[in-house]
């Protein structure tokens, strides 16, 4: 693996999503918006299906085009509240986001009519997000214009949406056993071992988790966000699943780990938004969770980078899928920030998706495909996608960085990547970084599927 760029950026000392889950349908009717051309897909493509249902219809270089469509009918739904970005990036409407600016640059946004809506203190990062509203008739593009104008010091960003880069299908087969769960929609943990001082340790930014799912038994998982309600979401509880969870048919990377779950999205069409990415980043930096993972994909963005390299510089670790725009597509963030552990997805045949994202950023690859995880309702799933590759590889990593620190976070990375299995061309390339690690934690979808009590051990 290429360390000298995750040590750059782990010693550094100072700062320099398929759709979100939708909402109702807006009541208000809004002026028509113009929204940039995006490519327009050949071959019909149901937005319901998932990756894998089309994959094989369609040509790689318009596997892009699939998660533009998404983007595009959650820009129809929920034009109120979302529109495009110049490059067709979901963004909040009329939003745009500064990093700890200084009450000289507001008291200037002040006056030129813009209105400050939300404060974000990132206390873990001693920072803070100050999302700003347009003045009416302005642009959101004209907004952000003027904003870097006005101080150019500053730093100003659209208000992007991440989206998830996996799916699962229908679930099918016995569903696993019940048990209780916390007020707070913590999983209330059983016959815990080891004890909860030892565990790993890792953290997920993603949708919310069914913590009462059985694979969770034996697992700790801590929630944040939501104002503490729970919102079970389907790729969520398969991310975390694929981290923590144990069954008799199933065990994620680090089984019964402690797990810091932060839902983004909150069941509104404007979840995933940057500055919940990086609230959400700052609470588990608080909490000095040593791995964190981030199955989620979006342009680069000013905010999420500085973050990135704040909790980079602390020690921490970052996973992140390449995403599921194809191998002709630009990279995806926050997987191309530099030093952050960027995870592709491979078939039960160690074959590359043909969806995955390729490029000198890849590190590492796991299984993305032809596996089962846990699914809403105590069932499982069949899933598909880069998302689920990741979690495999903060999972290891966890199981051998204890708590934040830069040189251990190298030692972690260099570790895994040293028993990888080379795929592709010799030694690191595009496609495979360093090649697969957790091979055998892949499931074959018909054995999850089978009742627990009849699965041979």
């Amino acid at each position: 693996m290429n360390t000298r760029a995750i040590m750059s950026s782990l010693t550094l000392g100072v700062l320099s999503l398929m759709t979100a889950p939708a909402g109702p349908r807006a009541q208000v009717s809004l002026p028509p918006v113009q929204v940039p051309d995006l490519p327009r897909i050949e071959t019909p493509v149901d937005l319901g299906r998932t990756v894998d249902q089309v994959t094989d219809r369609l040509d790689p270089r318009a596997l892009r085009d699939v998660r533009l469509a998404r983007v595009r009918d959650l820009l129809r739904r929920h034009r109120d509240v979302i529109e495009a970005d110049p490059q067709g990036a979901p963004i909040r409407r009329s939003e745009i986001l500064a990093f700890s600016p200084t009450e000289q640059a507001l008291e200037a946004a002040r006056a030129d009519g813009f209105t400050v809506i939300r404060e974000t203190s990132l206390e873990g990062l001693e920072a803070r997000i100050v999302a700003l509203r347009a003045p009416p008739k302005m642009s959101t593009r004209r907004a952000l214009k003027q904003l870097r104008s006005r101080d150019p010091g500053g730093t100003y960003d659209y208000n992007h949406i991440y989206t998830e880069s996996g799916a699962t299908t229908v679930p099918t087969g016995a569903a696993a056993p019940t048990r209780a769960v916390t007020p707070t929609g913590a999983a209330a943990p059983t016959n815990v071992e080891p004890a909860a001082a030892t565990r790993a340790r890792a953290g997920l930014i993603d949708g919310g988790v069914d913590a009462a799912h059985a694979v969770f038994r034996n697992a700790q998982v801590l929630v944040h966000g939501c104002d503490g309600r729970p919102v079970p979401t389907a790729h969520g509880t398969a991310v975390a699943s694929l981290i923590v969870g144990q069954a008799e048919v199933f065990s994620g990377a680090a089984a019964n780990a402690s797990l810091y779950a932060a839902d983004v999205y909150c069941g509104a069409p404007t979840g995933g938004a940057v500055d919940a990415v990086v609230d959400a980043m700052a609470w588990l930096a608080r909490e000095r969770v040593p791995v964190i993972n981030v199955s989620l994909v979006g342009p680069a963005n000013a905010m999420l980078e500085n973050v990135t390299r704040a909790l980079l510089a602390r020690g921490h670790l970052l996973v992140a899928a390449v995403g599921n725009d194809g191998p002709a597509a630009r990279p995806l963030y926050p997987a191309a920030y530099a030093g952050v552990i960027a995870v592709t997805g491979v078939d039960a045949k160690r074959r590359a998706l043909v969806e995955a994202g390729r490029g000198p950023h890849v590190d590492l690859a796991a299984p993305g495909a032809d596996m089962a995880a846990a699914a809403l309702n105590n069932r499982y799933a069949a899933v598909r996608g880069t998302s689920f590759a990741a979690p495999i590889v903060a999972g290891l990593l966890a199981t051998q960085l204890h708590a934040p620190d830069a040189p251990g976070a190298v030692a972690a990375v260099q570790g895994l990547s040293s028993t990888a299995i080379d795929l592709g061309a010799r030694g690191r390339d595009k496609t495979y970084g360093d090649g697969l690690v957790g091979d055998s934690l892949r499931v074959d979808p018909r054995v999850a599927a089978s009742p627990l009590s009849q699965v041979d051990k």
